[in-house]
């Protein structure tokens, strides 16, 4: 408790006044909150919660300064969590995290004026893409002189014993083969790949070149803190550029058991390869869990197979039970990808030629409003009906685990979300399946629905 003072190294130990200004408690900047916020999800890295409104109410009197100085930039900590402190000293790797979340929010800024100031251009999609390279190479996250090599892995923070030590043995096979991992830097499956993966590179005595990136966003950070084994943390604006960072940095796409965040995200990619302009870009999707996983991924394959017809079945493989195998796939897809992008001049590090229709890019506001708007029907577009879904996955992960989401719901009642009868009962059973196995919430035996489905005759 206290104060702990914490010295930026490299660029960020230099802001502009106006940088300075805008996250800074002194002059409570408009990036204030959001600032203070990220930085105590930092701080309280490797502690269990997915309730980021209970986290921010137990640490009511932490506060961050940015104070500039003659030897350049110093951030003062007031009242950080406990957890964080090791003899005095704040812990390296949460400095280090410290000094990502001060770079990202101070490009968030940036990034935010700058595409709002081109609401109207035409090339705003291809604005938005460029904006999120700048994030991930100033993160360093993006590498030149590296062949394709990320495995991209999706899975839930809440799950079982045997589920974690699942996603570890994959993350160690494909350390063994000298993988880089990127997950969504929380607990459960975003942390056993990285782990294992981790000891997969020593055991080839490189764990010095072990990538362990950590992708999250302002809103979900506080719910999901950066698990222990992340070496690379970057936050992005939202959601949207979050999960546009995923497709365009990975290689390959790993889903593991979860629940409505998972679904967003395999949503999200079948979104795109659904679209015609992404019918020669190569983006493997491995679909995998324990053997105790077979029902699981039978009600997912049964939920896309009634949405999109079997067609769907043709943009991904399920794997159950074998991580050898996985990992074989994974470097099989890796060498398809290298192979594509050396025929077509692309880049290795991000996967620019990947087409993002509007509708799967842009930020979705996520309200009781544009949640009953949503278009749950099978009489669109299927790439739209993906969008589709994926929004509303992505307002019920807001009112299970993001403050304002939260507040949304305890305010005004549950989301209504409204489709044929069809596909509204195929939702129901999905989202009652991921109830029924505990898939929701880590801080909640009990779950209460943030949301009631309405079907149409």
């Amino acid at each position: 408790m206290g104060i702990q003072v914490v010295w930026p190294s490299g660029s960020m130990a230099l802001l502009t006044q106006l940088e300075a200004d805008r996250i800074s408690l002194k002059s409570q900047g408009e990036l204030y909150d959001l600032y203070r916020n990220c930085s105590l999800a930092v701080l309280n890295s490797g502690n269990l919660t997915d309730n980021s409104k209970e986290l921010l109410d137990n640490y009511q009197t932490f506060e961050i300064d940015v104070v500039r100085n003659e030897r350049g930039l110093k951030l003062e900590l007031i009242n950080p969590p406990e957890s964080a402190i090791v003899d005095g000293k704040v812990i390296k790797t949460l400095q280090k995290h410290l000094y990502s979340v001060l770079r990202d929010i101070v490009q968030i800024g940036s990034v935010t004026q700058d595409v709002n100031a081109l609401l109207c251009d035409s090339n705003r999609g291809c604005i938005i893409t460029n904006e999120i390279f700048h994030i991930l190479r100033a993160a360093e996250a993006v590498k030149a002189d590296n062949n394709p090599n990320i495995a991209v892995c999706w899975g839930g923070h809440s799950i079982s014993d045997y589920e974690y030590k699942y996603a570890y043995k994959v993350g160690k096979a494909l350390g063994l083969r000298g993988i880089d991992i990127c997950t969504g830097c929380g607990p459960g499956i975003m942390e056993a790949p990285m782990r294992g993966s981790l000891e997969g590179h020593a055991l080839q005595d490189n764990a010095q070149n072990c990538d362990r990136i950590g992708l999250t966003e302002p809103s979900i950070i506080a719910a999901e803190p950066p698990n222990p084994f992340v070496s690379n943390l970057v936050i992005m604006p939202d959601i949207e550029k979050r999960l546009e960072a995923f497709v365009r940095l990975g290689h390959v796409l790993i889903v593991f058991p979860g629940g409505p965040g998972t679904a967003e995200e395999l949503l999200y990619i079948l979104g795109i390869k659904l679209c015609h302009e992404n019918r020669h870009n190569p983006i493997p999707i491995i679909l995998t869990g324990n053997e105790n996983n077979k029902d699981y991924f039978d009600a997912i394959d049964d939920f896309l197979v009634h949405c999109f017809g079997p067609d769907i079945r043709r943009h991904y493989q399920i794997i159950i039970g074998d991580e050898k195998k996985v990992a074989e796939q994974v470097a099989e897809g890796l060498k398809t990808i290298h192979a594509h992008r050396t025929l077509i001049h692309e880049s290795y590090c991000y996967n620019w030629s990947l087409y993002i229709p509007k509708e799967l890019q842009e930020p979705f506001k996520v309200s009781h409003e544009s949640m009953a708007a949503l278009n749950l029907s099978k009489d669109q577009e299927p790439y739209l009906l993906a969008a589709n879904l994926r929004r509303a996955f992505s307002g019920i992960v807001s009112g299970n685990v993001k403050e304002y989401g939260i507040k949304q719901v305890n305010e005004k009642g549950p989301f209504k979300l409204h489709g044929d009868k069809e596909m509204i009962d195929y939702l129901g059973k999905l989202m009652t399946d991921f109830i029924n196995q505990g898939r929701i919430l880590l801080s909640q035996k009990d779950y209460v629905p943030c949301y009631e489905l309405d079907a149409k005759d």
